[in-house]
């Protein structure tokens, strides 16, 4: 059979064994898509599900944030240029005067953005009137962040001093990617400190499931303390429920919890575990990997990101899904030998000197985690550069804990060959070579499942 793989920018044609099956990916949900997103928002605002009207929980005089989904996520429609002018106009409905509102980027250790890269989110008249009053999350500003106490489990909660300071803080949450994305995340991740993030960003407990999700137990677990120390109606979440990540389904208003529970019974009822996409798993799994990374945002892509962050991380999930234990896994990448210095400051180092020492992502955090989290190069770097925090490059590789599952990893395409070798895959001139390679190793009726993932949408 002949098929498409994603290929850095462009597509290639691929010729596979006629057995070859093409599960869905999972990215699009059978959802209808809303003709009037202003509508939602409003709608959102207005009928909560557990809370008083966005216009109740303030009164004239009030100091609110609105806090909002930094350009990392998987929306690529106008939710934040839509929403963020319909909350401002709300509040002052409610008698809240303009001044007195701001704006805040919820990048947890993501890197900063500059206003002219926010403006192509917010739109550029937002970002003029409000100026000074638009600011990043600065997880290392020791002014800026309230310790809240640790949970009964021992997790810290620290948060942005606006979400204790402030009257109101209202979050729009932009895009929900199964059950990885929104709830308590959005707050306690994106308005967070490292040491706080540490509990739950680890190779074990990031997740996209749906259910018994480790990750939103803990985020749970640290909302609770929130709600404990500040109160119910502190924070109004809108959560965002997406058709694909260029049309948005509906928008839900209220509680932080509440929300999030509407936003997983939603995707539960119409979005299939991806184990369930193909009846039987298979020895080869092969895809290609597109040059489109959360992290290149307004960026661009480097080794670590293709290889390992997307290609066994976002892109990966279907190794476990449709892989037999010790399956062949075939990445198609043109992969070449760029590193953006500026906007991933620590990711060249960990190339160069992680990987070398330790492919295993747990030993990694062993070694190295707390250098890169506590240098204060890098720490500089992510305040006032532009960088991802320095422990962001750990963070990139953990998706190497797929290597438990699968029995090797090939390369098809790469420019650079070399790059390959350097995390310990195989290199390939073309996705034929390797697949015929993997059949020799499995057996001439090894089964092949060739996962279809479209062209990725990136902000440049």
């Amino acid at each position: 059979m002949r098929t498409q793989l994603a290929y850095g920018a462009q597509s290639i044609d691929v010729e596979l064994p006629d057995n070859t099956v093409s599960p869905d990916t999972g990215i699009s949900v059978p959802l209808p898509v809303t003709n009037d997103l202003a509508t939602e928002v409003l709608r959102a605002m207005r009928e909560p599900l557990d809370s008083p009207p966005l216009r109740e929980l303030v009164k004239p005089g009030a100091k609110v944030t609105i806090a909002f989904d930094d350009p990392t996520v998987g929306q690529y429609g106008p939710v934040w240029s839509t929403a963020i002018p319909l909350i401002v106009a709300e509040l002052e409905g409610a008698g809240v005067r303009r001044e007195d509102v701001s704006l805040l980027c919820a990048n947890a250790l993501h890197r900063k953005y500059p206003h002219d890269e926010l403006a192509k989110l917010l739109g550029d008249d937002i970002v003029r009137e409000f100026g000074d009053r638009l600011t990043c999350h600065d997880a290392e500003d020791p002014d800026g962040i309230v310790a809240l106490g640790t949970t009964r489990s021992g997790y810290y909660v620290d948060l942005h001093r606006a979400c204790v300071d402030d009257d109101l803080l209202v979050y729009l949450n932009c895009s929900t990617v199964r059950g990885f994305s929104g709830g308590w995340k959005s707050i306690c991740v994106g308005l967070s400190t490292f040491r706080s993030i540490a509990a739950h960003h680890n190779p074990d407990d990031m997740s996209m499931s749906l259910d018994r999700n480790p990750m939103h137990e803990m985020l749970t677990e640290m909302g609770e303390l929130v709600v404990d120390k500040l109160g119910p109606h502190k924070i109004f979440k809108l959560e965002t429920i997406q058709a694909n990540p260029l049309a948005v389904s509906e928008i839900i208003g209220g509680t932080v919890d509440a929300t999030r529970a509407r936003a997983v019974e939603i995707m539960r009822a119409h979005q299939s575990n991806r184990r369930d996409l193909v009846k039987e798993k298979v020895d080869i799994v092969v895809y290609g990997v597109p040059a489109w990374s959360p992290y290149g945002a307004y960026a661009s892509m480097n080794p670590i990101l293709t290889l390992i962050s997307t290609g066994l991380g976002y892109m990966g999930g279907v190794i476990e899904a449709f892989g037999k234990p010790g399956c062949t896994v075939v990445l198609a990448t043109p992969l070449s030998d760029e590193w953006d210095t500026v906007h991933h400051a620590s990711y060249r180092e960990v190339w160069d000197r992680v990987l070398p020492a330790t492919k295993d992502p747990y030993e990694a955090r062993r070694m190295f985690e707390d250098d890169f989290a506590k240098r204060e190069s890098y720490i500089d770097a992510y305040r006032n550069r532009y960088s991802f925090h320095g422990v962001h490059g750990i963070m990139a590789i953990f998706p190497l804990k797929r290597l438990k599952h699968a029995g090797r990893i090939f390369v098809a395409g790469a420019q650079d060959e070399s790059l390959v070798r350097h995390v310990g895959f195989e290199p390939f001139a073309s996705v034929e070579d390797a697949v015929a390679e993997a059949r020799a190793i499995h057996g001439p009726g090894a089964s092949v499942a060739a996962v279809r993932y479209p062209p990725a949408t990136s902000r440049r």
